[in-house]
């Protein structure tokens, strides 16, 4: 019951604005993960930013299982296998690639130009469902949470991250 597992990672383009940097966006995540990525919608109004509720200003893909283990192999190889201890918080890792030519396997391409992305990993212990179950819900005890130092440990065994 104590085993530290990844339940999703989700990879995040914001643009800022549609057109053509936003068709890019969700044609390089559909490049690197090979699913359909969503796009994004404005929440708030910010008129010195032209933006509007409802506007697309991003995209997103999320992946579960055993494609966000063996991209996350990937992403990471392409950080050096390095991270700093502040990409982790409790329950979380989140860092940021800042040109995808660097993933190993994904070729530039002219027309989708240079993007970064963000990378968002969510982790995950049996017991969790009973947060989100439809009959019963419970919270989960402070003993049973996932601590940074846990996904430390867990990411250092499984993919060999040196923590900076």
């Amino acid at each position: 019951m104590k085993d530290v597992k990844i339940e999703k990672m989700t990879l995040n383009i914001g643009t800022g604005e549609p057109g053509v940097k936003l068709d890019n966006s969700v044609l390089l995540l559909q490049k690197i993960t090979g699913k359909k990525p969503i796009q994004t919608l404005a929440k708030k109004r910010i008129p010195t930013w032209k933006i509007r509720p409802g506007l697309p200003i991003g995209c997103k893909v999320t992946l579960r299982g055993k494609e966000a283990g063996e991209l996350l192999g990937r992403l990471l190889e392409s950080k050096s296998k390095n991270l700093d201890m502040k990409n982790f918080t409790d329950g979380s890792l989140c860092f940021g690639i800042k040109e995808y030519i660097e993933i190993p396997g994904v070729e530039y391409d002219a027309k989708i130009g240079i993007i970064g992305f963000d990378v968002a990993i969510t982790f995950k212990r049996q017991g969790y469902r009973i947060k989100h179950r439809a009959i019963k819900k419970k919270t989960i005890s402070k003993k049973h949470e996932i601590k940074k130092e846990e996904i430390v440990a867990f990411m250092q065994k499984t993919y060999g991250v040196n923590v900076i």
